[in-house]
């Protein structure tokens, strides 16, 4: 198990970093990718509001600089998905519920040596791209010295 006594200054100290960033100019998009709260935010929380586990969170501390990295470098996606989600929107100082189209770009890469997925979301059709999540995606088996990362479901040779 992984030693959680450091979690608050890895927090802080991820926070800290991630506040400098703001933005980030994306060559897939051929524009600015937006690394606002809500994407810390959802490192920490998932969807419903539950707290993810300290250990996943610390992954993901430790990860942001690569999700930059990647961001900054990569020039295609590899997964894309699109819904319809309701938000609560003030309209004449009322509180209402309006449906607007979200965007999730998954890029997939190995970067220095760990393969990790970044979502980056759009709200509306208007809104700013943002970073929205990372994700450790990856599975290794050690043989010796030497790494081998597996990135594929079943057998390629029998496939």
């Amino acid at each position: 198990m992984e030693d959680l006594s450091n979690y608050e200054k890895l927090k802080e100290d991820a926070q800290n970093f991630y506040n400098n960033v703001h933005i980030v100019f994306s060559p897939i998009f051929n524009q600015n990718v937006y690394f606002n709260s809500e994407g810390f935010n959802h490192i920490i929380f998932k969807g419903s509001r539950s707290e993810r586990e300290k250990s996943s969170q610390i992954l993901r501390f430790k990860l942001l600089h690569l999700a930059i990295k990647l961001v900054k470098l990569s020039t295609t996606h590899q997964e894309f998905e699109e819904t319809l989600k309701e938000f609560e929107v003030k309209s004449h100082k009322k509180r209402i519920k309006k449906s607007k189209p979200v965007r999730y770009w998954g890029i997939i890469a190995i970067i220095d040596g760990r393969k990790i997925k970044v979502i980056l979301r759009q709200i509306g059709d208007g809104g700013n791209i943002h970073f929205w999540s990372i994700v450790p995606a990856w599975t290794t088996n050690k043989y010796r010295d030497t790494r081998f990362y597996t990135t594929m479901k079943g057998s390629p040779e029998e496939d």
